[in-house]
């Protein structure tokens, strides 16, 4: 091979390695960023087209985690609690987190909650790439080769003899050089019909480096029509798959909108819990203190003669039981509040106090509704209902779409095929000498077990599903009947508990009034019972009117009308006739 072939074939070789370079990076390397960017955007635009049609859904959805730091801008604990005893100072410094913002860090920090926007987007993309399928897939892709081999060539060998020139043929062996490649691109469509729709064209060329130097090319575009005309024809029947995807989409938005209220009910029910067992810290604490004083008094009327030593002694021990009861009140407490955190999503060694003012702000306000306008609405408004419902419209379809399984299978194939005319540029096409071809595929139901199972299986889970519905329902008036009455007993608990306390806190009275004047027939009995009936009713109070907030909004959540906004807060809607209507 000369000099100047030798440049050639290097330079060749290097343009080649340079573009295979470049394909190569600019197909994989549109950046991870862009295609993430890119997902993003398509997702966000098939939720946001979807949620107006599910009310309550979060009108600006998004997986993206907010970075500021809510906690830091919350008030500062100043000023310490007796009522936590050697424990109390832990608290100073800490961040007071209220109702409202304990929600919003909740929305935008919890686990949990950001698993299950995770999972609606991962809906989302599934469906983004279901529709993909029945759009124009396109392909392609290049090749390049360089090949070297030695082979036996007949060459003239002159030589001179007798002083005459000879000229004669002999085999040489020759190093030959040939460079080759070619390119390709292809399209494939998915019809609304069920065909499938194939183009290709191709593109290739050869060129040897010694001998005839010329380039050796040709071309090809062909296209394939295969059209289903029983088994697997129609649109049902070929975009079940789009169809579905878009279905689960819209379950999707309902569940996590569900998932919503049900999210703000559970953080509101900790919120309040974990200051219920606030509440009972004090409330031990109190009657430690109380008994504290009761045993000093008896002490000195020991002394005094007027009281025995096993009065005291019994004095004594309350004291004790009720400071077993003040430690495992704060142990409580101190557990509830760190799984309090975890909930919201905070670490767990986050300094943080909840307001003891969202206790003080609870009141008893009990629905006026009829139970059954409530079931009426519940039935009108649930997700949960609406997508049984439509999962029991999807059973019905799948008959018809196992029905079409049991079809023989017959295909009209359309073929064409054209090659470049030869001698010319390769992208010079032959169209009069193109071929084409039309026939039929056959295939005759022979076997149909798998498939005849699969549609007694439709028959079967489409009775399942009917029956799901029913049941669903039926457990819907459940819930909202059940609601009702914890809504009410928690109204009843919550008056005999006011009663309770009142009634306590007299007999604590009368029994230290009695004591104080030494009338007889008092004992000291009397004295512990009344005031552990009195840390007990001020318990229950607090506990009454806490399980009656919660039993209120799980109401409004089972009635399907406790609407959430975009940072978990709610609205109540109280009049539910009006719903109703």
């Amino acid at each position: 091979m000369g000099k100047v072939e030798h440049r050639h074939l290097c330079g060749f070789v290097r343009v080649s390695v340079i573009v295979l370079a470049v394909l190569c990076l600019g197909v994989g390397g549109c950046s991870r960023n862009y295609h993430r960017k890119a997902a993003d955007h398509e997702a966000a635009q098939v939720i946001a087209a979807k949620a107006p049609s599910v009310r309550n859904m979060d009108p600006h959805f998004t997986i993206e985690q907010a970075t500021n730091s809510i906690i830091d801008a919350l008030p500062v604990v100043q000023q310490t609690n007796d009522f936590f005893g050697v424990e109390a100072a832990a608290e100073v410094g800490a961040r007071m987190i209220s109702l409202e913002k304990a929600l919003e860090i909740a929305v935008s920090k919890s686990r949990t909650y950001q698993t299950r926007k995770e999972q609606l987007f991962l809906q989302a993309l599934d469906l983004t790439l279901a529709r993909h399928r029945y759009t124009p897939i396109f392909s392609g892709g290049a090749h390049a080769t360089y090949e070297t081999q030695a082979k036996d060539v007949e060459r003239e060998i002159e030589s001179i003899v007798g002083g005459e020139v000879v000229r004669q043929t002999a085999l040489v062996l020759e190093q030959q050089h040939k460079v080759g490649g070619g390119a390709n691109a292809g399209m494939n469509l998915l019809l609304a019909t069920g065909g499938r729709l194939a183009a290709d064209f191709s593109v290739d060329f050869l060129r040897f480096m010694t001998g005839d130097s010329r380039w050796a090319t040709s071309s090809r575009l062909g296209a394939t029509l295969t059209q289903p005309l029983l088994r697997g024809a129609g649109f049902k029947v070929a975009l079940e798959n789009l169809t579905q995807s878009e279905r689960n989409l819209l379950y999707a938005l309902r569940e996590f909108t569900r998932f919503r209220k049900d999210f703000s009910v559970d953080v509101a029910s900790r919120y309040y819990q974990v200051l219920q067992g606030r509440d009972e810290v004090l409330n031990a604490w109190i009657g430690l203190e109380n008994f504290r004083k009761n045993v000093e008094r008896e002490r000195a009327f020991v002394q005094e003669g007027r009281r025995t030593e096993a009065e005291l002694g019994r004095l004594q021990q309350a004291e004790l039981n009720t400071k077993g009861q003040w430690v495992d009140a704060i142990r409580n407490y101190r557990e509830r509040l760190d799984l309090f955190k975890i909930l919201l999503g905070l670490p767990a060694d986050a300094r943080i106090v909840l307001s003891e003012q969202e206790l003080d702000k609870l009141k008893i306000v009990h629905p006026d509704v009829v139970i059954e306008d409530a079931i009426k609405v519940a039935l009108e408004t649930r997700l949960d209902l609406y997508n049984q419902r439509d999962q029991f419209e999807d059973e019905a379809r799948r008959i018809d779409l196992a029905a079409n399984g049991l079809k023989p299978d017959l295909n009209l194939i359309l073929r064409g095929d054209v090659g470049s005319k030869p001698g010319l540029r390769p992208q010079a096409l032959d169209f009069d000498r193109a071929k084409w071809s039309a026939g039929l595929d056959l295939n005759l139901p022979l076997d149909r077990k798998s498939e005849r199972n699969t549609y007694r299986r439709s028959l079967i889970d489409y009775e399942r599903s009917k029956r799901d519905l029913q049941l669903a329902v039926d457990q819907i008036k459940l819930d909202v009947n059940e609601g009702w009455r914890a809504l009410d007993q928690a109204k009843l608990n919550h008056e005999i508990a006011a009663i309770g306390v009142t009634l306590s806190q007299r007999r604590v009275e009368e029994q230290e009034l009695r004591i104080a004047v030494g009338r007889e027939g008092t004992t000291v009995l009397d004295l512990i019972d009344a005031r552990r009936d009195q840390i007990n009713a001020r318990n229950q109070r607090t506990r009454a009117v806490v399980g009656h907030t919660i039993a209120r909004l799980q109401f409004w959540r089972d009635v399907g009308i406790l609407y959430i906004k975009e940072n978990g807060q709610w609205d109540e809607t109280q009049n539910v006739v009006n719903v109703a209507k």
